[in-house]
């Protein structure tokens, strides 16, 4: 799997680019507000339909224009796909695959599949419970698309069910309403919470094995899933206990105005050595703990999906030592990586290897 080429049209800090990627690693050179995560955010674009910095796909657009295009050749195995996204200032974001376009952007699959790392990922440690959250959604829509399509019909329903305790908070028969919601919410959410868990099972195997790697053998990493939900063996016996939580939290939610249970209020829990690491843990193992869980993710899409995925590294290697550098680039022979770096001096740990190197200035690149 690899990005084979771009192009993009006033697409934040790029007027007109179009260039091609090498199919192992690709190395991006240039100062600070140059266009070198502009760049890896429109690759993310083509996997996922949206940007990792930003809700707003206007503030994506070059202030001076009033639209912008992305456009990307993608290798998968012997297929290939063209993905295109259209931006304009006033009418909706459109996708096209193969020059289809889709009904619905949440209706993407573009079967590219990603794994990105910056520094800002240490808020899947010191963020609240919302990052952990967006961080799962996120990557298991990748691996299994009936999961986002899942998701998308909960968030609806528990919209619609949130509106119906705000503004009917007096009405006579709410209670036989929200009961039609309830039931919705039990089916989809059981199913979105055993899918979760089912993920961060598999991912905290891989985890702790990658961790003890990185650590010398000092440390275990282990993931958890906290729901206010109680997870059972049989699925029908989950999702009656779910409906008849709801109904017992009725009250509540009456006078919250809001739904108190359910997959949108849950968390995944982070220990090192048995302690929790956002409470206990230094700066350098919650930065060593979100690398080795960025690894794990390579592993588990290979495992799921037979393929690496493409691997988006946006100035981290001036947040690692000597060790987790070096064990991070004996990772990229396995797949395509895209590289981003304010400096030139992490090219030395990387000699032998199949690279092309890139210089960003100013929206501009050069070879």
């Amino acid at each position: 799997m690899h990005v084979k080429n771009i192009r993009l049209i006033n697409f934040r800090n790029y007027y007109n680019l179009a260039m091609d990627f090498n199919k192992k690693i690709n190395i991006f050179i240039g100062k600070n507000a140059q266009g070198k995560t502009n760049l890896l955010e429109a690759i993310y674009m083509c996997a996922t339909g949206r940007s990792f910095r930003t809700n707003r796909d206007k503030e994506i657009i070059n202030l001076s224009k009033n639209q912008a295009y992305i456009g990307a050749d993608i290798g998968i195995g012997e297929n290939e796909k063209f993905i295109e996204i259209k931006l304009d200032r006033d009418k909706p974001k459109r996708i096209r695959i193969n020059k289809t376009e889709l009904k619905n952007q949440k209706d993407l699959y573009s079967g590219l599949n990603i794994v990105a790392f910056s520094p800002d990922d240490l808020k899947l440690v010191k963020g609240g419970p919302q990052e952990r959250r967006n961080f799962l959604d996120s990557e298991i829509s990748q691996i299994k698309p009936v999961y986002n399509f899942n998701l998308n019909r909960y968030n609806k329903i528990l919209f619609q069910r949130n509106n119906l305790l705000r503004l009917n908070k007096f009405q006579s028969n709410l209670e036989e309403l929200l009961e039609v919601f309830d039931l919705q919410l039990a089916k989809i959410g059981t199913d979105i919470i055993l899918e979760r868990k089912k993920y961060i099972e598999e991912l905290s195997n891989i985890v702790n094995v990658i961790h003890k790697n990185l650590t010398l053998g000092n440390e275990s990493l282990r993931l958890y899933y906290s729901s206010n939900i109680e997870i059972l063996e049989n699925k029908s016996d989950m999702e009656k206990k779910y409906k008849d939580n709801l109904k017992k939290n009725m009250a509540k939610d009456i006078e919250t105005g809001s739904t108190q249970l359910g997959p949108h209020r849950d968390d995944m829990l982070l220990s090192i050595n048995n302690k929790d690491l956002k409470t206990f843990g230094s700066q350098g193992q919650q930065r060593t703990a979100v690398l080795s869980i960025k690894l794990s993710e390579v592993e588990l899409i290979k495992k799921q999906r037979g393929h690496f995925p493409v691997l988006l590294l946006d100035d981290v290697f001036s947040e690692l030592d000597k060790e987790r550098k070096n064990y991070l680039i004996k990772s990229f022979k396995n797949m395509q990586t895209i590289i981003t770096t304010t400096d030139s001096v992490d090219l030395k740990e990387m000699e032998g290897l199949d690279k092309s190197i890139f210089y960003i200035e100013n929206g501009q690149i050069v070879k």
